[in-house]
């Protein structure tokens, strides 16, 4: 996204199971730790759009990944610089997903200083011009990429632990993450 001017994102589509609308990874001293948002599920049979789609708030989820977030990143060079700019977003365990990816999506555009803007569908298009990176988030056609180096707060334990999430690469390069994100090579096709 850091690479182009515009993007525009689905929001008319149905919920799709395993993909990464509800789930990112961050490097942590045990190794790669996954953070899942918890979904409430239809009890009948019905397709569910994606902005239909809540959180299931029993679990506790905001609190705990925001706990884990501190711990893997609180001795970070940068975590001190964006905590505040990013706590409110672990403040409700009740959440419309799709709106609170793009609450996430708008914030970190702001902190790594990206100059990117996106509008979003008003209806669903099976086909359209333009790269359709549609399925990048799903775990059936997504190949694991493999980033560049950087320093991690537990590389010393794990080795560098690639494809987590941009807040890996915010805490630990801050202010030098949109430079990193440029330099990713684009060699991801997705079906």
């Amino acid at each position: 996204m850091v690479r182009s001017n515009e993007a525009i994102f689905e929001v008319c589509d149905n919920y799709q199971k395993q993909t990464q609308r509800n789930r990112t990874y961050i490097a942590h001293a045990q190794g790669v730790l996954p953070l899942i948002v918890p979904i409430k599920h239809q009890t009948d049979s019905l397709r569910l759009k994606s902005k239909e789609v809540v959180s299931e708030n029993a679990f506790g989820w905001a609190e705990n990944h925001w706990k884990s977030i501190q711990t893997a990143y609180r001795t970070a060079p940068f975590f001190e610089f964006y905590e505040d700019d990013l706590a409110d977003l672990f403040d409700s365990e009740s959440i419309a997903l799709q709106a609170h990816n793009l609450r996430i999506i708008e914030r970190l555009i702001k902190l790594i200083g990206a100059d990117f803007k996106f509008t979003l569908t008003e209806s669903y298009q099976k086909n359209f011009s333009g790269n359709d990176w549609r399925k990048f988030g799903d775990k059936k056609h997504n190949r694991s990429v493999s980033f560049p180096h950087y320093i991690q707060v537990f590389e010393s334990y794990n080795g560098f632990m690639s494809n987590c999430s941009v807040l890996d690469a915010l805490f630990n390069l801050g202010p030098q993450t949109l430079d990193y994100l440029k330099q990713l090579p684009l060699a991801v096709n997705v079906p």
